[in-house]
């Protein structure tokens, strides 16, 4: 134990292993999959935070923990932008410095940790990791990508509750349980509170298990997936999807996905790629969804846009990609940061923004709502989407560049809390996999299209209909931890006012009344 604390007094050493514990949840996201473990995954690092011998020092902790954190979960961009990574994982990092002396704040080890404290704790420390979550949510920060509570994208009754507080609902409860388990590990005397806590999550489980609105059946739809692999070109790749498309014919598909970047001309300018295109709609009796990544000619600037293609040609339904991925599609501040296409595969050149969401009429009766890529991060999106009228939700993605990497499983599991929150079935369709279908309560259909595969895959696709809490109601879990950071700001405000009575020192000399003497006559 002496060995230990002297190794924690050398600030960096300790900076070390505060990222080391940030990093232990990576663990529970895929291609891991460990789910059960992000129930315990902080704790190390609520311990250090803990034992901080100043709240300076807790901290550095959760910087440190940050970092470690974001460079675990980001690990496989390194190839791509290299030093570049480490940069962006210490700035983001700092998000972390004050959820860390809060712990440090209410579970101190000089405070006792009273019961009080410990109720505090279980409330305030889950609110902080969602204002945390809020923040790098902005995707000028790199967008929601690896909340903690999408770590449970395959447990059914963590989806019920995403179908009523999205994923942020999950992210409380999961840091709530880490909480709880610290205290159990380190504060006996205040076990109390952590149980109740415990049970409480467990209650809140059982609960929205049993009264959470399930989504009502509504038909079914045959939705074809095609995955081209890794095909060197535009020209050979768009060959290869065609070539899998004609083998869907006579299958009865209602719908051909094609995946991100599938073709690499704007349409209006390629009339020859358009009639091939309206070929393959009439040979498989259904409409195509491509991808195109290119310069418009309507406009300047390169775009990313899911196109709809009919036995006709384009059918005008046109999606243009709203959120756009930092540094691989635009470089956010070019003027300051333009260095890092330098040392990494950065965005030579911006992409353009779309405005708005589009709903697509895709066949008849058949509505659906495109997202591109890294927007399945976004739960608004996906929540929009549904509020607007979607039935299923499609998303079309390229991860290739990470192809050896666990984003392509990190990837695809974001689905199945994106339809356990809307309640509308999701499809993942990729060039070169993991694409991935899900039903309306999240539950995967048939098996993962990995990462080695170069084909077509059809699923049957039941449609549900309904609306769930959380696209009714959005996200009130970040409202409520929003409102209870600020009660907590005004109390220890009000607390820090409040006049203290100051009291007389043990070794102070009691006080003596003098009496005046009568003044006495003069002579």
């Amino acid at each position: 134990m002496k060995t230990l604390d002297r190794g924690l007094a050398s600030p960096w050493r300790r900076s070390a292993l505060a990222a080391l514990a940030g990093a232990l949840p990576v663990l529970a996201y895929p291609s891991p999959a460990l789910w059960w473990w992000a129930y315990v995954a902080l704790v190390p690092w609520l311990l250090l935070a803990r034992a901080a011998p100043t709240g300076r020092r807790a901290l550095y902790d959760g910087w440190s923990g940050g970092f470690g954190f974001m460079l675990a979960l980001h690990h496989w961009l390194l190839p791509d932008l290299n030093v570049f990574t480490l940069v962006l994982a210490a700035l983001l990092g700092v998000l972390w410095a004050p959820w860390a002396w809060l712990a440090h704040r209410y579970l101190a080890v000089g405070t006792g940790a009273s019961r009080g404290r410990v109720v505090v704790a279980l409330l305030v420390l889950p609110s902080a990791w969602l204002a945390v979550e809020l923040v790098r949510s902005w995707q000028g920060l790199g967008g929601p990508w690896g909340m903690l509570g999408s770590t449970q994208w395959q447990v059914a009754p963590a989806l019920r509750l995403a179908s009523i507080g999205g994923v942020w609902l999950l992210s409380f409860l999961v840091v709530a349980v880490n909480v709880a388990a610290a205290v159990l590990v380190a504060v006996p005397s205040s076990r109390t509170p952590a149980v109740a806590g415990l049970v409480a999550t467990a209650a809140a489980t059982s609960a929205a298990w049993g009264w959470a609105p399930r989504p009502d059946g509504d038909g079914r739809t045959r939705i074809a997936v095609v995955q081209p692999g890794v095909v060197e070109g535009v020209d050979r790749r768009f060959d290869r999807e065609e070539q899998l498309t004609r083998r869907l014919a006579g299958q009865g598909v209602d719908l051909v996905v094609w995946g991100e970047s599938s073709v690499g001309y704007d349409l209006a300018g390629r009339p020859d790629l358009a009639g091939r295109l309206a070929a393959l709609s009439r040979t498989t009796g259904a409409d195509i969804l491509v991808n195109v990544d290119a310069r418009r000619s309507d406009r300047p600037g390169i775009y990313k846009s899911s196109v709809l293609v009919g036995p006709q040609g384009p059918t005008g339904d046109r999606y243009d990609k709203m959120r756009l991925v930092p540094f691989g599609e635009y470089i956010p501040a070019r003027s300051l940061l333009g260095w890092a296409t330098s040392v990494g595969k950065a965005a030579g050149e911006d992409r353009r923004r779309g405005t708005e969401q589009v709903v697509m009429h895709a066949g008849p009766g058949l509505r659906i709502g495109p997202m591109v890529c890294f927007e399945t991060a976004f739960p608004d999106m996906s929540r929009h989407l549904a509020d607007d009228g979607a039935d299923v939700l499609v998303a079309q993605s390229s991860t290739s560049s990470f192809q050896h990497s666990w984003a392509p499983a990190q990837h695809a599991s974001l689905g199945a809390l994106r339809a356990a929150e809307t309640g509308r079935p999701f499809v993942h369709a990729t060039l070169t996999g993991v694409s991935a279908v899900y039903d309306a309560s999240g539950r995967r259909l048939g098996s993962w299209v990995g990462t080695d595969a170069s084909t077509t895959a059809v699923f049957e696709v039941p449609l549900a209909h309904g609306v769930t809490p959380y696209v009714r109601f959005g996200d009130w879990p970040v409202h409520v931890s929003l409102l209870v950071l600020v009660a907590l700001g005004l109390t220890e405000g009000a607390r820090a006012l409040r006049p203290r009575r100051s009291a007389p020192g043990p070794l102070a000399p009691p006080a003596r009344t003098v009496r005046e003497s009568p003044a006495r006559p003069g002579r």
